[in-house]
């Protein structure tokens, strides 16, 4: 996915990419920029017909990969979806309409790039047309529009905008996919450091996925009397894998009712059993996730890789300096030792790269 620099690059490289554009063109490519696709989701079961409905009839030469707009969002061609279902896009899509309302005042900032470059002769329709097209559509309100139809000849168009911090995630959606169509069960484990934003993703794969379970590895941390000099010197050593190996992934892989008993920090005592019957997809969330002795049950694994600079301003923006301390002195320290020694990254099917 090739990153635009400015607006001008962005209008620049369309006119490239499609020498038959026309205005309108333009003005769809920097309404998706900002506002994404809001206006098209108003019934997200019809939504998921019509995109099978394309799917079936696309060529096989139509256009694939992940095509950036000038802003929060990309194009997401259907040509190749590799193995993401469509109703796994389909909930990206309706998820990308979630997000913040676009800002006119930055719609306006790109039309007055849009009409220096046609005042400059830079785009392959005139200084004139150009201005009558924009005139007409702030007039208009700046609504969603359509492709001209000498985009569609050239082009023929066939995508779905969706917000661009998705993306680094669509290997693990597509991977997720291809195993929910193969089995009943799927459990998944996303491993990585404090911070790195694997409580988020579980909720938003809980989004996703309508018969989904998350499960917190925090939960199960030791109790004060297992916490001996000798346990907290093996790396891993400071979660209690036996406990959630127990209560957690063996009723799991026997598809029975899981009964866990979550720890209290507060109390530092383990609470009565939370009842909770597997989904079709089951995911495992926490740093020691993919503890040597855990690692096996999982039918996948994703290491959320963060750098210590977004790390270190995740964990400062929400926590009080003497949560911080602990985080900084303790916590970290002690994942890195367990990521270096049982070589975590590496074991993970997946690696996901997560400071966007």
């Amino acid at each position: 996915m090739d990153e635009p620099r400015s607006t001008t690059e962005f209008l620049l490289a369309q006119c490239r990419a499609c020498p038959a554009l026309r205005p309108q063109d333009l003005l769809k490519a920097l309404h998706q920029s900002v506002f994404g696709c809001g206006h098209f989701i108003t019934d997200e079961a019809a939504g998921l017909e019509r995109l099978r409905a394309e799917l079936a009839r696309l060529p096989e030469d139509a256009a694939s990969g992940v095509e950036a707009l000038d802003g929060p969002y990309v194009r997401l061609h259907l040509g190749n979806l590799r193995g993401l279902a469509p109703r796994t896009l389909q909930r990206l899509f309706a998820l990308s309409a979630e997000g913040p309302a676009g800002d006119r005042a930055a719609l306006e900032e790109k039309l007055r790039s849009l009409l220096d470059l046609a005042r400059q002769g830079r785009l392959p329709f005139s200084c004139e047309e150009a201005a009558r097209a924009v005139e007409s559509w702030r007039a208009a309100g700046c609504p969603a529009c359509h492709h001209s139809e000498a985009f569609r000849a050239a082009r023929a168009p066939a995508y779905r905008v969706i917000r661009r911090e998705y993306v680094p995630l669509l290997p693990l959606l597509s991977s997720l996919d291809r195993l929910l169509a193969e089995k009943p069960r799927v459990t998944a484990a996303l491993e990585g450091g404090s911070a790195a934003g694997k409580t988020t993703l579980a909720a938003l794969l809980a989004r996703i996925y309508p018969d989904c379970r998350v499960f917190h590895m925090d939960d199960f941390f030791l109790r004060p009397e297992q916490r001996t000099e000798a346990r907290l010197a093996e790396p891993g050593g400071n979660v209690d894998c036996e406990r959630f190996l127990e209560e957690v992934l063996l009723p799991l892989a026997r598809g029975e009712t899981v009964q866990y008993r979550p720890y209290d920090c507060h109390t530092r005592t383990v609470g009565g059993p939370v009842p909770m019957t597997p989904g079709a997809l089951n995911i495992v969330e926490g740093a020691y996730s993919t503890h040597p002795a855990l690692a096996g049950y999982y039918d996948l694994s994703a290491f959320l890789r963060v750098s210590p600079e977004t790390q270190r301003a995740r964990i400062q923006k929400r926590n009080d300096p003497e949560a911080q301390e602990r985080f900084f002195s303790t916590w970290i320290p002690l994942e890195r030792r367990y990521f270096d020694a049982t070589d975590a990254a590496r074991r993970c099917d997946l690696t996901l790269e997560v400071d966007g």
